[in-house]
């Protein structure tokens, strides 16, 4: 299966590759500022002091990266660090079973740093942006407080407006942020670590999964409302990836027979179709805001008759998280998941490329990321 895989990260790397643009290195980043909202897909570290199982702040964490086991969770960078800097990687694209690191050039937003997280963010940084994404929290309050403390969305957008405070006093601009990019990717654990986990929630006992999707939206669409009341107004909204082909989910459920849970991939599937339709509505709805979907799924998911690689490329306990201070995979760019739950930094590469630079019009809607800072 092995084979199979890296024939098709091969194939899928040079695709991205080929519809890239020339490399043209900028002085100044695409737009001002970025800022980023979400859970443990993004978090760059805000977990690090939280009393909470769903913080990763050690090794193998942080493996590939610079600044090591940082608190993000993945062997390297996430697919927002990604989405910011300024180049992605030197040209260069070689996967064989004699390295374990590869790179796709191109120009993204233009950072020359990572957006620093909200629990050390100084006033100085906080010009360029802000990351308050938080492991294991949600669109939901409650979900994920069964693995301690985190910081859900609605937290997140309050911490915001503290920031945007700070920012209109050190800019003496309230118009500053209107230019910048937000990213938000959350809603995942809405379902792994609430609807799914009924154990520990009622949510599935209360509602069909039709049901909890509109529950879901409805208050989604008002966070998002509210970001916009903030002086947001280019906004990308991630969907959900397919949720059932995740190690953990598998391990926990079973597929029968088939490939993923197809449970929680059709309730992910209800959730995003949700999704898209609201980011058109406040399309429709706000004349001077830019509202995105990047659709996850599409871009994540192997496509033919390839078997999904479900194995997490470092040795993992019984929560699916890394066990502390143990040797990941070798070849880890030949492994979609690092641990049972995370991807590993070369699906984030992958992701954060076609996000920022569509290569079908099903990537993102109605613009991809490098069109809406254009905007």
């Amino acid at each position: 299966m092995a084979h199979k895989f890296s024939r098709l990260v091969l194939v899928h790397l040079f695709i991205v590759l080929m519809h890239l643009e020339p490399f043209v290195v900028s002085e100044e980043p695409q737009v001002p500022c970025y800022f980023i909202f979400g859970d443990s897909l993004v978090d760059s570290g805000n977990n690090n002091q939280l009393v909470t199982a769903s913080k990763v702040n050690y090794p193998p964490y942080g493996i590939d990266f610079s600044e090591k086991a940082s608190g993000r969770f993945t062997n390297g960078r996430t697919s927002a660090d990604l989405i910011g800097l300024e180049t992605v990687g030197v040209v260069s694209m070689i996967i064989s079973v004699s390295t374990s690191h590869s790179m796709i050039t191109g120009e993204h937003l233009g950072f020359d740093e990572y957006i620093p997280s909200y629990a050390v963010a100084t006033d100085e940084q906080i010009n360029k942006g802000v990351n308050y994404a938080s492991g294991s929290s949600g669109i939901r309050d409650e979900t994920g407080s069964h693995l301690g403390e985190r910081i859900s969305l609605n937290m997140q957008l309050l911490h915001h407006d503290s920031i945007v405070s700070r920012l209109s006093n050190l800019q003496h601009d309230t118009t500053f942020t209107n230019k910048c990019i937000y990213l938000v990717n959350i809603g995942s654990n809405d379902y792994i670590n609430n609807y799914f986990f009924s154990d520990y929630y009622n949510t599935s006992r209360i509602y069909d999964p039709t049901q909890y999707a509109v529950i879901l939206i409805e208050q989604y669409s008002e966070q998002l409302m509210t970001l916009y009341n903030l002086g947001a107004r280019k906004i990308v909204v991630f969907g959900l990836a397919r949720i059932g082909c995740i190690p953990a989910e598998i391990g926990r459920f079973g597929t029968h027979g088939k490939l993923c849970v197809d449970p929680l991939n059709e309730a992910a599937k209800i959730f995003n179709n949700k999704l898209k339709s609201l980011v058109d509505e406040l399309n429709n709805i706000y004349s001077d805001g830019r509202f995105t979907f990047i659709n996850v799924t599409s871009i994540s998911a192997p496509q033919g008759d390839i078997p999904f690689p479900n194995e997490p490329c470092c040795q993992v306990r019984e929560d699916w998280q890394c066990t502390p201070n143990t040797d990941p995979c070798r070849f880890r760019d030949l492994s979609l998941f690092f641990d049972g739950f995370h991807p590993t930094e070369i699906s984030n590469i992958l992701l954060a490329a076609r996000s920022y630079t569509r290569l079908f019009t099903t990537d993102a809607s109605p613009w991809d990321i490098k069109h809406l800072s254009q905007l």
